[in-house]
C-alpha cells in the first residue's frame, strides 16, 4: 500500500531518493543578531537528511521582506555563509534541499522594518485578525497585531523583483539544489493575486492576468538565475487565513500552473486548506492541477503514510509534504517505511527557544 512513497522522483535537475518532503516549517531560532543560521539549525536539518526534500523554512529575501521575529534571511553575507554550513550538512548526509524565499508583504509590523517604516502591500489594506510577532522597545518578545501597508508603487515592483533574484544568487553560491518561491499563505505574492487583498488599478491589478503578473516576474527572475529545472513554487488555493480573500482563487492557480508548466519549472506545492481553515480541496480540482502542470506535484496537509500513497497511487500527486510530522520524528520516512509509531510535537516549543522541541526529539534506533 505505502511502497509509491518510497520510489524515487524527479524535480526538475533533482533527483530525489522517495516521495516523503519536508514542509517548510518556521521555527524562530535564527542566530541574533543578523537573523543567521547557527549550529543548532545545521543540527536540526541534518537530523531530517532522509527526507526526499527538505523544504527549508521561508526564509525573507530583504529586510523589507521579514514578519517575524528571530527567523532567517538570505539577504547577508553572514546569513548566506550560515546556510552555507546547512546545505554542505546536509549534503554530507545525502540530503536536499529547496530554500523557501520569502517576503511577507503586510504580514508585518514598524518594528521589524528598516527605521519603523510601514510594511509593504499590494494595496493599503489592513490584514484583518493577523498578527505577527516583534521584540518590542523594551526587549520582549510579544504578538502583536498587524499594521496598515502602505501600497507599493508601479515603479517598486521591479525592486521587489530584484530581492527575489539577488537572494537566488544567494541561495545558489550557498549550494541549494532548488528554491521555492513562497507565494502562499497570504503573505505579498499572494496578496497580489488575490482578489481581496489587490484593489489596484495599474498592470498588476484587476485581471486575472494582471494579479499574476508579479508572480511571473519572479518566477522568470528566479529562473533566470538557478534554471527553472531548479525552480519551484507554492500555492495556496483557498487560502482563509491572514483576511485572504479570493473569489478566483482555482482559475489563477490553474492559470498559474499552465504557465509554470510552459517555463519548465521543477515542482509546484500546493498547501491545501485544511490546517488553515478554508474549503478543502475536491478530487476535481486536484485532478485539474494535474493535468495543467507537468512537473512534479506536491500536496501538504493533513495527510499521512495511507493517504499520502493513496494520492500517489491514483496518479493525483507525485510527493506529499509533511509539516508537523516532521517537527517530531526526524526519522519520520524510516518510520513511515516500518510503519512504527510517531512521536507527537509539542506546540509550545514550535516558535523560539533553543534545542528543547528542535532537536532532542528520538528517532527510533535511540
Amino acid at each position: 500500500m505505502t511502497s509509491s512513497l518510497f520510489q524515487p522522483a524527479q524535480a526538475g535537475a533533482v533527483s530525489l531518493p522517495n516521495r516523503v518532503l519536508m514542509a517548510p516549517l518556521t521555527r524562530s531560532r535564527a542566530g541574533q543578531p543578523g537573523d543567521v543560521p547557527t549550529d543548532l539549525n545545521v543540527e536540526y536539518y541534518v537530523q531530517r537528511a532522509s527526507a526526499g526534500l527538505i523544504v527549508t523554512e521561508a526564509t525573507q529575501i530583504s529586510r523589507q521582506g521579514q514578519g517575524y521575529a528571530w527567523t532567517p534571511g538570505i539577504y547577508t553575507d553572514a546569513q548566506e555563509a550560515g546556510w552555507k554550513r546547512v546545505v554542505d550538512a546536509v549534503h554530507a548526509r545525502g540530503g536536499r534541499l529547496s530554500l523557501q524565499l520569502w517576503h511577507v508583504g503586510r504580514i508585518s509590523h514598524s518594528l521589524l522594518q528598516e527605521n519603523g517604516q510601514a510594511p509593504v502591500a499590494p494595496s493599503a489594506l489592513i490584514a484583518e485578525n493577523s498578527q505577527c510577532f516583534v521584540v518590542q522597545p523594551d526587549g520582549t518578545p510579544a504578538n502583536v497585531p498587524t499594521e496598515t501597508p502602505r501600497a507599493l508603487a508601479t515603479d517598486e515592483l521591479p525592486g521587489i523583483v530584484l530581492q527575489y533574484r539577488d537572494a537566488t544568487r544567494r541561495a545558489k553560491r550557498a549550494g541549494f539544489d532548488l528554491v521555492e518561491i513562497h507565494a502562499a499563505n497570504g503573505y505579498l505574492l499572494n496578496q497580489f493575486l488575490a482578489t481581496g487583498s489587490n484593489q489596484r488599478t495599474d498592470a498588476y491589478g484587476g485581471s486575472l492576468e494582471n494579479r499574476a503578473r508579479l508572480v511571473l516576474e519572479v518566477v522568470d527572475a528566479v529562473a533566470a538565475e538557478i534554471g527553472a529545472d531548479r525552480t519551484g513554487i507554492r500555492l495556496s488555493p483557498h487560502f482563509s487565513g491572514h483576511g485572504m480573500v479570493d473569489d478566483e482563487s482555482e482559475a489563477i492557480t490553474l492559470y498559474l500552473a499552465r504557465e509554470f508548466t510552459r517555463r519548465g519549472l521543477a515542482y509546484l506545492h500546493i498547501a491545501e486548506p485544511d490546517w488553515a481553515g478554508g474549503p478543502d480541496l475536491t478530487d476535481s480540482f486536484r485532478r485539474q492541477l494535474r493535468e495543467a502542470f507537468g512537473g512534479l506535484l506536491i500536496f501538504c496537509g493533513k495527510y499521512d503514510r495511507d493517504s499520502a500513497a493513496a494520492l500517489i497511487d491514483a496518479g493525483i500527486g507525485d510527493a506529499v509534504a509533511f509539516g508537523r510530522p516532521f517537527i517530531a520524528n526526524p526519522d519520520l520516512v524510516e518510520r513511515m517505511r516500518r510503519d512504527a509509531p510517531l512521536n507527537k510535537p509539542d506546540r509550545n516549543t514550535f516558535y523560539g527557544g533553543g534545542a528543547e522541541g528542535y532537536t532532542d526529539y528520538p528517532a527510533l534506533a535511540a
